[in-house]
């Protein structure tokens, strides 16, 4: 039992990994996506629930979580016609995702993505992205899911460089 989450973690990085294969916005990319989206809940619900919660599955959480976002990205970035504008802004999140990736390996010899409340928006609001492009435009889309995704990343990147001790589950800069 002790493994099923993180089996279910896995599982959500093989089936990132097919989503390079299939057509963006086909059916299989569609059940792709909502099998990732709905694994990246269930192994975290599943580890707390019967208290199988691990460093070793928090990391593959986190890796998982950004096999998901880079193949996405790589996958739709060429048939979205992303405003330029969401294009840099991208690029600046990533920057300062990279920054606090490097500073938590200096720091704390380990990856330090966080599971914060603004990262588990983003990761609900990058989930649903396909839906409220199709209902809000790319322009509002983009713009809400950017706006989240940048104040999260600041939040772990402050964390990160405040705190002595990693702390992956700290839910906000403002709470412990």
């Amino acid at each position: 039992m002790g493994v099923v989450p993180n089996v279910i973690t896995i599982a959500r990085m093989v089936g990132s990994i097919l989503l390079l294969w299939v057509e963006p916005f086909s059916r299989p990319f569609f059940a792709l996506y909502l099998f990732c989206g709905i694994s990246d809940m269930l192994d975290g619900y599943i580890a707390r629930k019967f208290q199988l919660s691990s460093a070793l599955g928090a990391t593959l959480d986190s890796l998982a979580d950004c096999f998901f976002v880079f193949i996405t990205l790589y996958v739709l970035l060429p048939v979205v016609a992303f405003p330029r504008w969401v294009l840099f802004w991208i690029g600046g999140i990533f920057l300062i995702k990279g920054c606090t990736f490097l500073i938590g390996m200096l720091r704390y010899r380990a990856l330090a993505f966080l599971h914060t409340y603004l990262n588990k928006i983003t990761g609900a609001i990058l989930f649903g992205f396909p839906v409220l492009y199709y209902f809000g435009g790319i322009e509002a889309t983009s713009a809400m899911l950017c706006g989240i995704a940048t104040l999260a990343a600041v939040e772990e990147l402050a964390i990160n460089l405040s705190k002595k001790e990693l702390q992956r589950d700290r839910k906000s800069l403002f709470m412990k």
